[in-house]
């Protein structure tokens, strides 16, 4: 018995170390963030260049109209999307939605994904996303919201995935088959003078101490915009440095080296492309 107890302690570490982190696997994908589908010339060649297999395309959106949800900014899609691409259709919802439970939603919202892709011909869709800033007000309901969404996806074979924000790690996990930790927007806009409210190292930080011990399998996104936006007359542009957005992949990847397998930039633009040098994207797709 005493020798056994001695060796307890090793068995654990053993065990420990033999217990495989669940994990997505290496790919290369982004966001579309427009309201038509059209790629340019230069958009396709992102696309082939940096092996982008799967873009995560926003849908609608869904926003509160006379006290019920309702989609709005519908996607049209003037072409298909290029050869060995996969869309993930993607919903963004507004955290007021879920300040109240509305019956039957998660069975509209899937039913219309769907619709679009036998509309638009969308094939070989896997997975859906939603995104949605909820708070400790609403994440109950959306949990409860997410859970019957994963239902509904799951008997038309999608699997299901929805975005994290910082804050929201400090929250139990929500019910989802992995989640898309969204390295953007992490400042306070008001706070500009200070930090960059698009992403600052140290508005990241904080937020390290749950990173490792989150249970759900995690992608990570990283910004790639500018946001424009006058301030008494003034125009702000807020651009994150290729050396900030690689300094945060390093401090993420060094708490949940999990991180570097799935990678996604926000978001597919031509704008967003000249952004940056061919280098800066090729070490935030390194995995």
């Amino acid at each position: 018995m005493k020798r056994f107890l001695i060796l307890l302690p090793l068995l654990l570490l053993l065990a420990a170390g033999c217990r495989q982190e669940p994990s997505l696997p290496d790919e290369n994908a982004v966001y579309y963030w427009r309201t038509e589908w059209r790629l340019d010339s230069m958009e396709r060649a992102f696309l082939a260049d940096y092996d982008v297999r799967r873009v995560f395309c926003r849908y609608f959106d869904v926003v509160m109209a006379d006290s019920l949800p309702v989609p709005n900014a519908t996607i049209s899609f003037a072409e298909p999307p290029p050869t060995g691409v996969t869309l993930v259709p993607t919903v963004y919802i507004t955290e007021n939605c879920m300040h109240a439970r509305h019956e039957g939603l998660a069975k509209k919202l899937v039913e219309r994904v769907l619709q679009m892709n036998e509309t638009n011909d969308i094939r070989g869709v896997s997975e859906l996303q939603i995104d949605c800033d909820y708070t400790e007000r609403s994440r109950v309901r959306y949990y409860d919201f997410l859970s019957q969404v994963r239902q509904e996806a799951a008997a038309h074979g999608l699997r299901l995935s929805t975005t994290i924000r910082l804050h929201q790690l400090a929250m139990p996990e929500p019910p989802a088959d992995y989640g898309v930790l969204m390295l953007y927007n992490t400042g306070d806009p008001r706070r500009f003078n200070e930090r960059n409210p698009v992403l600052d190292f140290r508005d990241v930080m904080p937020y390290l101490r749950w990173l490792a011990s989150y249970p759900l399998p995690m992608a990570a996104a990283y910004p790639v915009f500018l946001w424009r936006r006058n301030i008494h007359g003034v125009r702000i542009d807020h651009e994150v440095p290729a050396e900030e957005i690689l300094r945060v992949k390093k401090a993420v990847e060094g708490q949940r080296p999990e991180l570097r397998h799935t990678i996604l930039t926000y978001h597919l633009d031509r704008e967003n492309i000249n952004r940056y040098k061919p280098n800066t994207y090729e070490a935030i797709y390194h995995h």
